[in-house]
């Protein structure tokens, strides 16, 4: 199993249908070209999805000492998240239901060409 650096962002105000057109764009690509993507995406959804693949590439590089040039995005994905049902009066004494849904999303970055540790390293990890 390859090694991958995480992050995520819950409760996202929009629907998982919209974020996944956005986030499709950029699975597979460097971490500096999905950003580049997402920053000229015009779709509300891509603000959110740039700011969950800045914050990992940040992790990276504070928490593994991984420059982000070094790095893709592996995996990233939208699931649902909570929804919020409402409603509005109608005519003839209707109730018209209206859900607003949210998502949550997740994404994971690896090393471009990881170095094989070595016999020493692997006895102690």
């Amino acid at each position: 199993m390859e090694f991958s650096i995480r992050a995520h962002l819950r409760q996202i105000p929009m629907s998982p249908r919209k974020m996944r057109l956005v986030i499709d764009l950029v699975r597979g690509k460097p971490v500096q070209e999905a950003l580049a993507i997402l920053q000229f995406t015009p779709n509300s959804a891509a603000a959110p999805a740039r700011k969950l693949v800045a914050s990992a590439a940040a992790n990276a590089e504070e928490n593994y000492g991984l420059m982000s040039d070094e790095l893709y995005v592996a995996e990233i994905m939208a699931g649902e998240g909570r929804r919020r049902k409402k409603g509005r009066f109608g005519a003839r004494g209707r109730f018209k239901p209206e859900v607003s849904r949210s998502c949550h999303v997740s994404v994971a970055l690896r090393e471009i060409n990881p170095q094989p540790l070595t016999a020493a390293e692997a006895a102690e990890a």
